[in-house]
């Protein structure tokens, strides 16, 4: 059986994790979790920023609410485990709308999609740089 896409869900999920990577403090926690084996303590992580606990606790929970990463309860300790394949999953669907950057999607649905360079010039019908709508500059 073949999935079905949701767009709904797709965009729902590119929200979340989109404003949870727009904080440096959100993305510097990823790349410490990546380099750091993938998973570490919440007073690991806490260490190595200069916020408050409750500034930690905040950016940790977006990330979390975001599946970039999950919690594991050790005894009384919290670890916090990057969850790569969501982080990849998730922008790497919305790159690859850019991998062919040379081809343009249609301006209406007759239309072919063309390739960049097919595209006609703009201002193909300036004289001297001045575009046809613009009055020309007071002499």
């Amino acid at each position: 059986m073949t999935a079905t896409r949701d767009p709904a869900r797709e965009l729902a999920d590119l929200e979340l994790v989109f404003k949870a990577l727009a904080h440096p403090s959100r993305r510097h926690v990823l790349l410490v979790l990546h380099f750091r084996g993938g998973e570490m303590s919440s007073r690991d992580i806490a260490k190595r920023f200069a916020c408050s606990w409750p500034t930690t606790t905040r950016h940790l929970r977006v990330l979390r609410e975001a599946g970039l990463v999950s919690v594991i309860e050790r005894g009384r300790e919290r670890f916090y485990r990057l969850e790569r394949d969501r982080l990849l999953g998730v922008t790497g669907g919305w790159l690859e709308w850019f991998r062919d950057a040379a081809l343009v999607g249609p301006a209406t649905d007759s239309e072919q999609p063309r390739r960049v360079d097919e595209q006609p010039d703009p201002g193909a019908d300036r004289v001297g740089g001045e575009r046809d709508d613009e009055p020309a500059p007071p002499s």
